[in-house]
């Protein structure tokens, strides 16, 4: 395992109607939902190191700290860039932000992760 400070990454949408408050259950407004934000960033840490992840590891999400700062319409573009800023040990802590199209950060926060071995980690689901 490879994994140093500073990896980055980025993922972008322009915001659907599936990704609204409203489709998603967490409020009735037809923006960027909060819980599909946390998705986005999710998504830019996981892309971020998974190239470095040794043979038969992955990560997975153990800690979330997220501001939905604006609200994003449908029809808006918003890049996710995850950076990743300590490691230690298995533990790896990311700070992510959130930009529309126009330069405004919509979001920010921080996303923890734990570099587990895939087959164990699925074995103890099955107790």
């Amino acid at each position: 395992m490879e994994l140093t400070p500073g990896l980055r990454a980025e993922v972008e949408i322009v915001v659907a109607e599936a990704d609204t408050a409203v489709r998603m259950g967490s409020g009735d407004v037809p923006v960027l939902a909060t819980p599909r934000l946390l998705a986005l960033a999710e998504a830019a840490t996981v892309k971020a190191v998974g190239s470095r992840l040794g043979d038969g590891e992955t990560s997975v999400g153990t800690r979330v700290e997220v501001r939905h700062r604006v609200a994003t319409p449908v029809g808006g573009r918003v890049t996710v860039t995850a950076e990743l800023r300590e490691v230690d040990g298995r533990r790896l802590a990311f700070d992510f932000e959130a930009v529309d199209d126009q330069g405004v950060v919509v979001g920010d926060g921080r996303v923890e992760r734990a570099v587990v071995e895939r087959e164990g980690f699925l074995s103890r689901l099955s107790r």
